[in-house]
């Protein structure tokens, strides 16, 4: 799978602004620098993808779709670092 296509990387960008916005959360950062910070976990995601497949066992790792893997690693980060989902 390839990086976020610039529009994909954008939107991110834009839902996460809106979020702090509505939050009323200030995240100590300018704008552009959490742009900076999409791209990069996009690339880091992009760039480790394979690793984070291999990482699971079987049957997980040849059952499981794409999405389903997605889901999974997102309930995993939201849980370790205590976001409500």
């Amino acid at each position: 799978m390839a990086v976020l296509p610039e529009a994909d990387r954008a939107d991110v960008w834009a839902e996460l602004m809106r979020k702090y916005s509505t939050d009323g959360e200030t995240i100590g950062i300018p704008k552009a620098d959490l742009r900076a910070a999409v791209d990069a976990i996009d690339n880091y995601m992009n760039d480790n993808a394979a690793a984070i497949n291999q990482s699971l066992p079987e049957p997980a790792r040849t059952t499981l779709t794409a999405s389903q893997k997605a889901i999974l690693l997102s309930y995993v980060v939201f849980k370790r670092y205590q976001v409500e989902v």
